[in-house]
């Protein structure tokens, strides 16, 4: 039998974690952002700095089911989650003022998902 979905040990964990959290605090974001892990890495987005200041407002959580990028601007502090983040990406967000989480970080903080945007 031919194994579907991700094989990387640690992204398996993340998607059981993100459900059973789903499950746990009826958050159907996280169910959402568990179905969006579970496609193959070459359909996973990736996202730039540019859309994620166009549609998070401030005080929300952006929470990107891929990579995130270090293009366009980012003109206010927000806060982002992702699967991974380039370079440039990390310093223009610290230099913004805003912070960038781990999948599971974002996680542990907001169980309930309150306050946040999945942008794909």
């Amino acid at each position: 039998m031919r194994r579907t979905g991700p094989t990387n040990i640690i992204a398996r964990k993340l998607i059981r974690e993100l459900r059973k959290a789903s499950n746990s605090n009826n958050a159907g974001a996280w169910r959402r952002v568990a179905e969006l892990l579970e496609k193959p890495a070459r359909q996973r987005p990736a996202v730039n700095l540019s859309k994620i200041n166009r549609y998070v407002r401030e005080g929300e959580t952006a929470i990107v089911p891929g990579k995130v990028l270090g293009g366009g601007r980012l003109e206010k502090p927000l806060t982002i989650a992702a699967l991974y983040f380039s370079r440039r990406a990390l310093e223009k967000i610290k230099a913004s003022g805003g912070r960038a989480l781990t999948i599971e970080e974002a996680l542990r903080e907001n169980p309930r998902a309150k306050n946040t945007r999945i942008i794909v």
